[in-house]
């Protein structure tokens, strides 16, 4: 196998470091944020770092990296307090990772990609349309990360559209059979074709010792 020590990773070329460390955690959720600023201006940004904070209430993070740059889609959340979070699936895969480029903020990525913005009942930011998860979110709070000068940021899910296709009985989404997309490291999507479900586990009986 090979062998990276803190050093080696230090000292590493740069782009080859940020391949080898962003696709070494394993795969990530694939998604689209969509905010808009007040002036009506729509942003669409691809992100893998969304995850599950809490279920009551509900509650999902993700991770931004430092704001030293501009970063549309954090200015507008916290301009207006709203997002939403889309899941990538197979066939927008090329024009979600397009998404990840910099535009100015009048420039909206739904108009450079094919991708066309969806608005629901009462909320102010765009969802992507045909997504088959759509998740309407309020921001709550955010917490700085000083060791890497990054954010976390936390919002509460106000709305969860699902297509009932992949929704199960017992509530379980199945994203294999929405063709919904992981990303390995930064640039390379996967989609899971299969679910192995085992279901909630129990401590197994041991037998005593004498």
């Amino acid at each position: 196998m090979a062998y990276f020590n803190e050093s080696h990773i230090k000292n590493l070329e740069h782009l080859y470091k940020i391949n080898l460390i962003n696709s070494c955690s394993g795969y990530k959720s694939a998604n689209l944020l969509g905010t808009k600023s007040k002036e009506g201006n729509e942003n669409l940004a691809v992100f893998s770092s969304v995850t599950h904070i809490g279920s009551s209430p509900a509650m999902l993070g993700f991770f931004l990296r430092p704001t030293t740059v501009i970063r549309n889609t954090y200015e507008n959340i916290k301009e207006t307090g709203y997002f939403t979070i889309n899941h990538i699936h197979n066939s927008i895969t090329e024009d979600a990772h397009h998404t990840s480029a910099k535009y100015a903020k009048d420039i909206s990525e739904f108009d450079v990609t094919e991708l066309t913005p969806e608005y629901k009942p009462d909320f102010f930011a765009p969802f992507v349309k045909n997504s088959p998860i759509q998740l309407a979110m309020e921001y709550v709070e955010e917490y700085g990360i000083q060791a890497i000068n990054t954010i976390l940021v936390i919002g509460k899910i106000v709305g969860l559209y699902v297509d009932d296709t992949f929704l199960e009985d017992d509530g379980f989404i199945n994203l294999a059979k929405a063709e919904v997309a992981a990303i390995n490291g930064l640039d390379a999507y996967a989609i899971p074709n299969t679910n192995k479900r085992y279901g909630y586990q129990r401590p197994k009986v041991l037998n005593a010792k004498s």
